[in-house]
């Protein structure tokens, strides 16, 4: 009778802790469901794209301040173009493609014959203090730069007005007008060239100043002015007006509510100099929402920042690239005293005369081992002095000059190049001492950390070279430009425009910045073609041109390409709407936001 009893009542307890068991599973089941589903909303509220909202303010970093000007027709500071990038325009811009697009002009045409572009403007555009931006700011805009003060001004944009019709005469003081560029009525302007041109719109992509600003002021005087260099005074038509700064340390961008292209988001965008060495720290604390032109991000600083979730890193090719240059030839102390670039005078280097020594060294340098040791794999090999995003590079037939020791000492061997005196290096082939110059500049520290990588490498080939002091940038340049008789290698960086890829402004035999003194009929023959209507302008006729003239520059080497550092810009996850272009991060900036507004 007990053990019934007892068999009953184990067999209620066993039912009664099954449906407990149950109810804690169904229990749990349905905690776990709603934590999931509360997962889910919350992954769905963090993946809803969030609409733009207005109000906010983002610091921007630059490691060093701007000069202190402030007008698009006379700055030549990066640091100054970034204030500008945000208050200046030009008529028109270009895209991710580099194809020119609208920007204050509309629309355009170009006449069958290639001499004239019109230009058809926005309608309301207002500059900053409320005037109406028309025709004539674009004509006052290109008769001061074709002005005959304006070089000794300081100004160096007379690119975009040396092709325009009369501009010798007007520069020259021969005549009181300048024919290039002509008002049509208030929004429609006219550019007349000289002769027909292949690439008019890249005229047309000057910042404009105000008229009505600058009328009085003579040209001479612009730079000094306030109009050109204080806050509240500068007056452009971008998104932003610069209104403070304390100078050396903050530059203050306002919101321009009546912006042609819609109300900006964003109520200030301040610019902060900050020190290099705090940049990261800084970015990861959002002390700085964004770190873009000129330098970006430093190589060594990726991997951290990377490691941040609150930072996004934009990595693309630069618009630019570092070279070894080789001296052909020598300048006279007549033409530095007279201030000419005569071709007739030049005085051969025999150091480096020959190609086939400057292709040796070529073969020596090691440039993958300089992109991973000094940019941490952050760059690539260029074998053009063409930026690899244009159309026009094309290394299918040039020499690409792969790090070969042993092709570059039996370069050396043949030519005569030995070791005569057992010191562990080559003399020439007469015998007598053959030590290069290698100069460089101060002021960037990874091209300083190259000099003696190059010096070593070359001196493993039994080249001996002689290692100068860097100077700074601006003494370096004068005495290049000024060289007689001692320089043979140097280090130099270029920053490419992303208009066109003709090169000529830095290889043409009289180009100011041909520092390598390369005389080549060939060069000049191929890169006047590559610009003379109307063959050139069929891009196709163009780009075989090019490829010629690479294959060219890669046997006479004027100078050899080293790397193309990528340009590293960073920013805080908190602002939005940031599109890049191939050579700017600051691309419709009124369409930037911020996700916090406070």
């Amino acid at each position: 009778m007990f053990e019934l009893r007892f068999g009953r009542i184990a067999l209620l307890i066993m039912i009664m802790l099954s449906i407990l068991l149950v109810r804690c599973e169904d229990e749990k089941a349905a905690d776990q469901t709603e934590k999931v589903e509360e997962e889910m909303v919350e992954k769905e509220e963090e993946n809803a794209v969030q609409e733009p909202t207005a109000g906010g303010t983002i610091t921007g970093a630059m490691f060093s301040a701007p000069a202190g000007m402030f007008n698009p027709i006379f700055y030549d500071d990066a640091y100054e173009g970034n204030i500008l990038s945000f208050t200046h325009e030009s008529l028109v811009s270009q895209n991710e493609k580099l194809e020119y697009i609208p920007k204050l002009a509309e629309d355009w045409e170009t006449s069958e014959d290639q001499t004239e572009l019109t230009l058809y403007l926005e309608k309301g555009i207002k500059w900053h203090d409320g005037e109406e931006f028309t025709a004539d700011d674009v004509v006052f805009t290109y008769q001061s730069i074709a002005h005959p003060d304006y070089i000794e001004a300081g100004g160096i944009r007379t690119a975009y007005v040396k092709a325009l019709l009369g501009y010798k005469d007007y520069a020259n003081g021969e005549s009181d007008e300048f024919q290039g560029v002509t008002a049509v009525d208030d929004y429609t302007v006219t550019f007349t060239f000289s002769e027909p041109t292949i690439n008019p719109l890249y005229f047309a992509s000057l910042s404009i100043i105000p008229e009505h600003i600058f009328k009085e002021i003579p040209v001479a005087e612009m730079p000094k002015a306030a109009e050109s260099r204080e806050p509240g005074k500068v007056i452009g038509t971008g998104p932003f007006k610069f209104t403070e700064m304390i100078e050396g340390e903050t530059y203050t961008l306002e919101r321009y509510d009546n912006y042609w292209q819609g109300k900006p988001y964003l109520d200030k965008v301040i610019w902060q100099v900050t020190a290099k060495p705090v940049i990261t720290g800084l970015l990861e604390s959002g002390e700085i929402d964004f770190i873009a032109d000129p330098d970006g991000v430093s190589p060594v600083n990726y991997d951290l920042l990377n490691e941040l979730e609150q930072i996004n890193i934009i990595e693309q090719a630069d618009f630019g690239y570092q070279i070894l240059g080789f001296i052909h030839h020598h300048v006279t102390e007549e033409d530095i005293e007279n201030g000419v670039i005569n071709p007739d005078n030049w005085v051969v280097n025999e150091k480096i005369a020959t190609p086939e020594v400057r292709q040796a060294i070529a073969y020596a340098v090691d440039r993958e081992k300089l992109i991973q040791e000094l940019l941490d794999g952050h760059g690539e090999i260029l074998n053009s002095p063409i930026a690899k995003q244009f159309w026009a590079y094309d290394e299918s037939e040039s020499t690409t000059y792969s790090y070969n020791q042993e092709k570059s000492m039996t370069i050396l061997d043949e030519l005569g190049y030995v070791d005569t005196n057992d010191d562990g290096f080559r003399e020439n082939p007469d015998g007598n001492e053959w030590t290069l110059n290698l100069n460089y500049p101060s002021g960037n520290e990874i091209r300083e950390q190259t000099a003696p990588l190059i010096k070593q490498m070359l001196e493993d080939v039994g080249i001996q070279v002689n290692l100068r002091e860097p100077k700074e940038l601006y003494p370096f340049i004068q005495e290049l430009t000024n060289e007689t008789n001692d320089w043979d290698l140097f280090l130099l960086g270029w920053n490419l425009p992303s208009s066109d890829p003709d090169p000529s402004s830095l290889w043409s035999t009289n180009a100011a910045y041909n520092f390598s003194r390369w005389n080549n009929a060939e060069s000049e023959e191929l890169l006047m073609k590559a610009l003379q209507a109307p063959e050139a302008i069929e891009q196709d006729y163009r780009k075989e041109i090019y490829r010629d003239w690479q294959k060219l520059y890669s046997e006479d080497l004027p100078a050899f390409m080293l790397y193309a550092q990528n340009s590293l810009w960073a920013y805080n996850t908190r602002l939005q709407g940031v599109e890049p272009l191939p050579f700017t991060m600051y691309n419709n900036v009124h369409q930037w936001w911020v996700t916090d507004t406070e």
